[in-house]
């Protein structure tokens, strides 16, 4: 299969209109919470509500889609509006006052759980970056900066007082934080005076991610690791996950874009590919969710689930890596992963995709939205397919 087999013109209108016609009207109409403010994310097949409670990683990464395409698509008033609202709510409710986030709130904003959990930070700070370009208000780029500095202060300890773990016996850290800054590091260089602090932390994630987490003899990263980098031969420690590692690739592959560095996008593509293969399964397609590196029994019972987040990230992570090397094998990725998300994920009759399907491919959960799929990965995969199109 060569690039001649594609269309990129029509394929790029057909992202673009999934986005723009499908995807986001229905993000706009119903998720917008016009009493209390924020957003619903549990939503039914149709659109309609089935939770109220907010998830604050979810909260904020709405806040940071509407108003990516705000900046980068149009200045559509609307967009603009919804992801002012959603910010309001995140400013007022969603952190204990310096700054760390709650993992959920009510629906009117009092605090259900702990912020125990980092992630709530780190789209809370993409959220007000990203807002604070479209705005221009200072008051959304101090809480960003305050943010990511709490960020920063938690990543040796990020559960902090909420650790279960017993300390000392089996210390491990874990892969989904220095992927995470990667990207956000992106995300918030316009904002930030301090240059050589953004290097550092690039540098630093970089070379966890691509020393210590990834292991050539496997061919994937490993998502927790001892302290020292060591493996660890227990259920948490054997951990595979494919899509992260593919979504982290392509953040690399953009900091490599950023630093001009060939080098480093070569290397993320030729592990891509690696890791893909690793990956998939054969039997069935689509790829798996959990993995044991020693194809030890999963202690994760939905290890053989397709998710919708996994395939998308996967699909930029193949179409991002022919578009800065050639490589033909990530075209032919790319399609198979293309074929498979649009026989399977999308919903013919109501906006949105499924996010949860068997093993065969058959959808499991008929919901659009929940406490863990939100407004983020259909329309942020969407766009960013739709824009690398529209380049080939």
């Amino acid at each position: 299969m060569n690039k001649h087999d594609f269309d990129f013109k029509q394929l790029a209108r057909q992202y673009k209109s999934e986005l723009l016609d499908n995807c986001i009207p229905f993000w706009l109409d119903k998720s917008q919470d016009h009493e209390y403010g924020g957003y619903f994310s549990c939503l039914n097949r149709d659109g309609s509500i089935f939770d109220t409670d907010k998830f604050i990683w979810l909260q904020g990464r709405e806040v940071w889609m509407f108003a990516v395409l705000y900046n980068n698509v149009e200045k559509k008033q609307e967009w603009l509006d919804c992801a002012v609202q959603g910010a309001e709510f995140l400013r007022k409710y969603a952190h204990d006052g310096n700054y760390d986030f709650y993992f959920s709130v009510t629906r009117d904003g009092r605090p259900i759980i702990h912020p125990y959990n980092i992630f709530s930070n780190t789209f809370a700070c993409m959220a007000f970056a990203q807002l604070a370009k479209a705005t221009g208000n200072d008051e959304y780029r101090e809480i960003a900066l305050k943010t990511f500095q709490r960020i920063l202060d938690r990543r040796n300890c990020p559960k902090g007082k909420w650790e279960k773990s017993f300390s000392g016996t089996r210390p491990m850290k874990g892969f989904a934080l220095p992927m995470i800054i990667c990207n956000m590091a992106l995300e918030i260089e316009d904002i930030l005076t301090d240059k050589e602090l953004l290097e550092n932390t690039i540098d630093e994630c970089l070379s966890e991610i691509l020393n210590v987490f990834y292991r050539p003899e496997l061919g994937v990263m490993l998502e927790n690791v001892a302290p020292d980098g060591t493996a660890v031969d227990c259920f948490e420690g054997r951990e595979i996950n494919p899509g992260h590692d593919l979504e982290a690739l392509w953040f690399m592959m953009n900091l490599g874009i950023r630093r001009n560095d060939k080098e480093l996008i070569e290397k993320c593509v030729r592990i891509a590919l690696d890791v893909i293969e690793y990956g998939w399964d054969k039997e069935y397609g689509g790829i798996f969710y959990f993995m044991d590196s020693k194809g030890a029994p999963m202690q994760k019972l939905e290890w053989d689930q397709k998710l919708w987040w996994v395939h998308i990230e996967s699909a930029i992570c193949m179409l991002k890596g022919y578009q800065l090397t050639g490589n033909v094998q990530c075209l032919e990725w790319f399609g198979k992963l293309h074929d498979y998300m649009w026989t399977h994920f999308k919903d013919e009759e109501y906006p949105e995709w499924y996010g949860y399907l068997n093993r065969r491919g058959e959808v499991l959960l008929p919901l659009k939205g929940g406490k863990w799929k939100g407004c983020f990965h259909v329309p942020r995969g969407l766009y960013q397919i739709w824009q690398i199109l529209e380049t080939l």
